[in-house]
């Protein structure tokens, strides 16, 4: 009897040892498939289990892997670890690649509609007068178009604006003065006096801090946009490590050597393996947010003080404005000239030439139709596209290192503690590390070095820190030159920011929101002027008569 149990249970092992060994059997006919839908050789898989002892990765008992398996599917588990991170780095480089197309087309059109709108405005209001001298108009437009595109280190803005305006008032001089003749050393006495004469009133020292400001953040700004799709392009190249590759293996394909094809990581598995292997990418972090915010606080720079949108839609009002000041203060300003460099000779021609009722041209300014004046520039408004892209900036914070977090979710793992913890089907016990290069001496899941940091992210912070540093300059209205620019000292160039300082924007001239109204020029009564006596009617007249007569002369020094 003793001996019938014996052998009844003795039967019973062996009976359960073959159907434990045909359900191993069978699992390897699934292993085949998955690992055939992957793309490789199904006739790599055995028909059978066999022993892991072979393998370098996978190495628990039974296996349906053969070690030429297991070298295909680490290369697999590469491209898998690498994937989601690509397209969460695509995602990102495509929004700010296309934001930073947008900017650029609104700016640029915005400058061509600025230019069209003088010159549109100066030919009905001047005529053929305007006509004769647009070509210093239009190397104005193109001085900041060269700005835009090359920075300080092609044109200095505030040198740029100062010869504008010098060679306006010699042009406006002699035509007020048609009378007189002047050599070019009397012009240059006329020209270093200009800060003390003030023949354009206030208006150029105000534009000047309104275009510099506003120059200098539209470009920074822009050039911060461009800089984000390169930065995540070059981060998100960096290879994985052979430690990190290994680890990936284990945690996604091991369970298929096992014959367990849907059994998915641990949560807190998947982390621990993802904050490793991205360990250099998440100490770009800190110095990625830093930027953002700076960007961010340029970006409110641009929806107040130094909105481009306002500073440019007007400007041809501001520069009439100053051409008015100075037809009107003409006689005074001539004054104080002829004092300080000296009486002038007469020109014998000037009582040959026609008289301004022959020369057809009017002889006042008249107001320019506001229905005229262009459309929205690219379609849009600064406004809109600064709420746009102000969102995207925000939820751009912490990228890298939420990467981990972002990758470990969804079908990429399991819930609950019917998972893959590296070895078995099983809860996972280790402690999740934090992120960054210096947590993972403690990383239960991934060999890390952490004294090799990747040098190409490092050199990627590095940059991102330089761009910081010329976003909270242009904050301030300073223009740093950038390194990858014409090579250049890197000289600040244009600050725009005289007194009052930058962060007293209330008494700025013309510091006004982007108009949500078609601008008017208004026609200025007479003036009183400095002397206290009224300009008479017949002396504003004569003035500008010498100036609309002249005008018809071709300029010559």
């Amino acid at each position: 009897m003793k001996m019938f149990v014996v052998f009844t249970v003795c039967m019973s092992l062996v009976v359960l040892a073959s159907a434990q060994a045909d359900q191993k059997a069978k699992n390897c006919n699934e292993v085949r498939t998955a690992y055939s839908s992957k793309g490789f050789n199904v006739n790599d898989v055995p028909n059978k289990g066999v022993h892991g002892n072979h393998l370098k990765v996978c190495t628990q008992g039974f296996s349906c892997c053969t070690l030429e398996m297991e070298e295909k599917l680490s290369q697999q588990s590469r491209t898998d670890l690498k994937a989601p991170v690509h397209q969460l780095s695509s995602n990102l480089q495509n929004t700010f690649t296309q934001r930073t197309r947008h900017f650029d087309q609104f700016f640029r059109e915005l400058l061509s509609n600025a230019e069209k709108s003088l010159n549109d405005m100066f030919v009905r209001t001047y005529g053929l007068m305007y006509v004769k001298n647009a070509e210093l108009f239009k190397h104005f437009f193109s001085e900041l178009r060269r700005y835009y595109s090359h920075g300080s280190n092609a044109v200095n803005l505030d040198d740029m604006l100062a010869d504008f305006w010098t060679d306006l008032l010699e042009r406006m001089f002699r035509l007020v003065n048609v009378q007189h003749e002047f050599s070019d050393s009397y012009m240059e006495c006329v020209s270093r006096h200009m800060e003390q004469l003030k023949p354009f009133g206030d208006v150029p020292r105000k534009l000047r801090l309104q275009l510099t400001r506003s120059f200098i953040a539209v470009r920074t700004f822009t050039h911060g946009l461009a800089l984000m799709p390169e930065v995540v392009g070059k981060v998100s190249t960096v290879s994985s490590s052979p430690s990190c590759v290994r680890a990936a293996m284990k945690m996604l394909y091991c369970p298929y050597c096992s014959g367990q094809v849907a059994l998915k990581p641990c949560k807190n598995y998947c982390l621990n393996v993802m904050r490793g292997c991205l360990a250099n990418q998440a100490d770009l972090d800190t110095e990625w947010n830093n930027f953002l915010d700076a960007m961010l606080g340029l970006a409110e720079r641009l929806e107040g003080p130094f909105n481009f949108e306002s500073v440019m839609d007007p400007i041809d009002v501001k520069i009439s404005d100053a051409i008015m000041n100075m037809q009107e203060n003409s006689i005074q300003v001539s004054m104080k000239v002829f004092q300080g460099c000296g009486q002038p000779k007469l020109n014998e021609a000037f009582r040959t030439r026609r008289s301004p009722k022959d020369s057809g041209f009017p002889g006042r300014f008249r107001p320019y139709s506001p229905d005229a004046r262009p459309t929205t520039a690219a379609g849009t408004s600064l406004d809109r596209l600064l709420t746009d892209v102000k969102k995207k900036l925000k939820h751009a914070k912490k990228f890298w290192s939420t990467l981990p977090d972002t990758v470990c979710v969804g079908e990429r793992i399991a819930i609950g503690d019917e998972c893959w913890n590296g070895t078995a089907k099983s809860r996972y016990e280790s402690v999740v590390i934090g992120n960054g290069l210096a947590n993972q001496v403690s990383n239960p899941d991934v060999e890390v070095d952490i004294t090799k940091p990747d040098m190409v992210i490092r050199r990627q912070i590095a940059v991102l820190k330089e761009m910081t540093s010329r976003l909270k300059a242009a904050y301030i209205g300073t223009d740093i030159s950038f390194v990858n620019e014409d090579a250049g000292s890197g000289e600040e160039s244009g600050s725009g920011c005289d007194s009052p300082p930058c962060d007293s924007d209330g008494d700025i001239y013309f510091s006004t929101p982007a108009p949500a109204k078609p601008r008017v020029i208004k026609i200025q009564a007479d003036k009183q002027p400095s002397s206290g006596t009224r300009l008479a009617p017949f002396s504003l007249a004569l003035a500008v008569t010498a100036l609309l007569l002249a005008l018809l002369t071709p300029h010559m020094r």
